[in-house]
């Protein structure tokens, strides 16, 4: 039987989000750990697809299982990566995150800027900034203040590479 994929992603469409979680559900043998709409709709469909016209065959599924075993998989640099030394740092997504660091001046450096006919002066500390004798965590949280609208502190204070 040939899947008709345009009617079912239709008539999926017409369902609640509550009646596609249980569609996966029933499809997956699990239960859906998002309520994204359009994501249950694609996996449902995916795994429809799969079942009309055939899954992987077991042993590319051994395979991808192997793959995925070897594979040292991290979305996201850890909580501590700004204090980690150079040595932990041997894989390409940590060098690639810290290139953001380099955009701050060093400690004790002052940045000074004009806005609207007023000096602003924020000093670089080791671990954030301090502006009128308070500390902040970013740059963006000061220019927010000076501006009184939200702005890219990076941008605000002029520091990095031209665009």
């Amino acid at each position: 039987m040939k899947l008709n994929v345009e009617r079912e992603v239709a008539r999926l469409g017409q369902l609640k989000t509550g009646e596609l979680r249980q569609r996966y559900a029933q499809l997956w043998d699990e239960e859906p750990r998002s309520r994204n709409r359009q994501y249950l709709i694609r996996r449902i469909v995916w795994r429809m697809q799969a079942d009309a016209e055939g899954d992987l065959t077991k042993r590319a599924r051994r395979r991808a299982e192997e793959l995925a075993d070897d594979a040292e998989v991290r979305a996201t640099p850890p909580k501590n990566f700004a204090t980690m030394s150079s040595s932990d740092e041997t894989d390409a997504i940590r060098t690639k995150a810290r290139v953001r660091y380099l955009r701050l001046p060093p400690p004790g450096t002052s940045l000074v800027r004009k806005y609207k006919d007023r000096e602003i002066e924020v000093r670089v500390l080791e671990a954030g900034f301090e502006f009128d004798g308070e500390r902040y965590k970013s740059l963006t949280a000061i220019a927010k203040i000076v501006t009184g609208t939200h702005c890219n502190g990076f941008r605000f204070f002029k520091l990095g590479g031209k665009r």
